[in-house]
């Protein structure tokens, strides 16, 4: 009978999701590890394509209070979703025009969108708004845009219409094999239809095994302050927020 050979970096495996360490069986992989392999690619294409519930989303937001609408791209099916990445970024006709009741012209805009892990925007976007609303003082909040087959640009046209000034868009990034549900957010100062990536400021992996909701609060909500400070987004504005944290001490032990 073959044995499994134990890697003596085994110990390390319990610091990251990485799959590092996984022993080895004559040439190949041991069977769990090659089990987990797979198990994780399935949850990763599940991730893709499972639908974003959109009715839960926006009941439990109405639930804490949040104003909130409702649209869609102009990809007409996941499907198209996936093949016409330019379709994800442009709303629906329908939608565009929908939308244009909501128009109040606030200082934010919060938009929770399926992206490639409608997981992700269900489990941790409204978490993080909380968090994040938390921090802000002063600011005229739009209502929250749920948005299917959804692109991070398709923000700008909703931060557009909203007559927004800045526009948050809270985004299930694609998965990757240890993490099928991470949520990415992209700030845009005066969105408009065409914004390059270069005029957005992104944080990601903001999930409790990456970036707790608490850190990415901290962190959108610093970027958002200074963005409105400096009427900027973008390459032009770094996240310098960890500078505005206070000085940790360092407990000492009483001299013996």
């Amino acid at each position: 009978m073959m044995s499994v050979s134990v890697n003596p970096w085994d110990a390390l495996r319990r610091f990251t999701d990485a799959r590092i360490a996984l022993g080895r069986a004559g040439s190949s992989l041991p069977t769990a590890p090659l089990l987990a392999f797979n198990l994780a690619h399935a949850q990763a294409r599940d991730a893709v394509h499972r639908p974003l519930d959109v009715e839960a989303l926006r009941s439990a937001l109405l639930s804490k209070g949040f104003d909130t609408a409702t649209v869609e791209s102009a990809a007409p099916s996941r499907d198209v979703y996936l093949r016409r990445p330019d379709l994800g970024r442009r709303l629906s006709d329908e939608s565009a025009t929908c939308l244009e009741s909501h128009a109040t012209g606030a200082d934010l805009v919060f938009v929770i969108a399926d992206g490639l892990s409608s997981s992700a925007a269900s489990m941790h976007a409204i978490p993080l708004v909380e968090r994040t609303m938390a921090r802000l003082e002063g600011w005229r909040i739009g209502p929250v845009v749920i948005a299917t087959q959804a692109r991070v640009a398709l923000g700008d046209c909703i931060g557009a219409i909203l007559k927004a000034r800045m526009v948050a868009v809270l985004i299930g990034e694609r998965p990757g094999l240890s993490s099928p549900a991470s949520l990415g957010v992209y700030v845009t100062f005066d969105p408009v239809r065409g914004r390059s990536d270069a005029e957005r400021n992104c944080i990601s992996n903001v999930r409790p095994e990456g970036l707790a909701y608490d850190a990415a609060a901290f962190k959108l909500a610093y970027l958002l302050n200074e963005a409105r400070l400096r009427k900027l987004t973008g390459v032009a504005l770094k996240d310098e927020s960890a500078a505005t944290l206070p000085e940790r001490t360092t407990d000492r032990l009483p001299s013996e």
